[in-house]
């Protein structure tokens, strides 16, 4: 059993491992939780800038944000070209108005890429725990197998030979 579980290791993980690396996984896989809680551990790596990344990034891509946003571009408008036309601080074409906007996006856009690539990496750590999750399970499974199997062999032997004895009395 143990040489199926090191064929199906060495199948899933398709790397060259020395002897010793093959039973460290195998006894990793069998014996020991190896799931971890990728969120918990993603936290206690988090610098300030990552957590005012993430804040940023939440506040920004969400509705509310772009509703008021919209709605501070409308009133901007409204003011410097309707009711402050002849005074107005920043009149048609709305030059401050794009000087602002183009700060905002020079700004915003790096603080989106940061977040979007940790979370990335944390994805990609999910998904390596998600497969090392799967890999145990199988192994599992096979294990079951293989003692059922086993169970189900002796099962028959034991009603063989119930059935020989049943027919020796008769």
């Amino acid at each position: 059993m143990i040489n199926k579980k090191k064929e199906i290791v060495k199948m899933l993980i398709n790397q060259n491992l020395e002897e010793k690396d093959e039973e460290e996984i195998i006894d990793l896989l069998i014996d020991e939780p190896i799931t971890i809680d990728v969120d918990k551990e993603n936290d206690k790596k988090m610098t300030i800038g990552d957590k005012i990344a993430d804040k940023l990034s939440a506040i920004a891509g969400s509705w509310t944000f772009i509703i008021s946003f919209c709605a501070f571009l409308l009133i901007w408008i409204i003011i410097n070209g309707v009711i402050l036309s002849n005074n107005a601080v920043d009149p048609y074409p709305f030059i401050l108005l794009n000087l602002v906007l183009s700060c905002l996006a020079s700004l915003q856009a790096p603080i989106i890429m940061m977040s979007q690539n940790r979370q990335a990496k944390k994805d990609t750590i999910r998904n390596k725990n998600d497969y090392r999750t799967d890999l145990k399970s199988e192994l599992i499974l096979e294990s079951l197998h293989d003692d059922l199997d086993e169970i189900l062999r002796n099962q028959r032997k034991i009603l063989n030979y119930i059935k020989e004895k049943e027919d020796n009395k008769s």
